[in-house]
């Protein structure tokens, strides 16, 4: 795959560089018309707290107890997991 890396020249980062800035630049300008006439009315609720709903043991096939059972990497309590390896 060396194919899809080149070295730039000097010349061709500062056309690069040049491009971003446009780009950049029209992306700000474009964001500044933009109306800034959305009001935020919020939310308003007769009580201030919401009220939890009692929670259930998950059963059948997202049961902790199958999801242990199908972890290749386990201890006790916690299935062991790599980090970083994608």
């Amino acid at each position: 795959m060396d194919f899809l890396y080149h070295q730039l020249s000097e010349k061709d980062k500062e056309d690069i560089k040049k491009q971003v800035q446009g780009i950049l630049d029209s992306f700000s300008k474009k964001l500044s018309e933009i109306k800034e006439d959305i009001k935020d009315e919020g939310i308003e609720r007769e009580e201030c707290t919401r009220k939890e709903k009692s929670s259930k043991i998950p059963q059948g096939e997202f049961s902790r107890k199958k999801m242990f059972e199908n972890a290749p990497n386990k201890n006790e309590d916690s299935i062991i997991a790599e980090k970083k390896k994608w």
